[in-house]
């Protein structure tokens, strides 16, 4: 299976479902162009978020998160957000490892996702430690 954009929005709020693997090459190249190019439409417009749907994401390789963080770098300097959401558990344990985690946005749904863009609506958050704690006793268990 290949790699592919569909792009959607959601309360005016552009969402980007990564669907394949996210590694070096062309699917990177085809993010940054698009990824950049709606950071730089919604830097002049009030919104200033873009949303990543990562649920279909089957794979991030160390140039995809390269591109996420420069990304998630150039929409905070503009006053924006780059929120996360349906990551599998490998590009979960992949953010933690890296620390990573901590930086990103997370959320589960793509309701809670949209909600963090508007200062007046409560998004939940994904709860990092609760994941860690159920790898864990998973890891137990075995």
């Amino acid at each position: 299976m290949g790699f592919s954009i569909e792009q959607r929005k959601r309360d005016g709020v552009p969402i980007l479902c990564l669907k394949g693997r996210l590694v070096a090459g062309d699917p990177v190249d085809q993010v940054r162009t698009r990824l950049l190019a709606l950071l730089e439409e919604a830097s002049t417009s009030g919104l200033r978020a873009v949303v990543l749907d990562c649920h279909e994401t089957s794979y991030i390789d160390s140039s995809a998160l390269g591109l996420l963080v420069l990304a998630h770098s150039r929409a905070t300097k503009m006053g924006g957000k780059l929120p996360i959401f349906g990551l599998s558990r490998r590009g979960l344990e992949l953010l933690v490892l890296t620390k990573l985690s901590t930086v990103f946005e997370l959320y589960e749904d793509e309701i809670s996702a949209v909600n963090s863009c508007f200062p007046d609506r409560t998004a939940k958050r994904f709860d990092v430690l609760e994941f860690v704690q159920k790898q864990r006793a998973e890891d137990a268990g075995q």
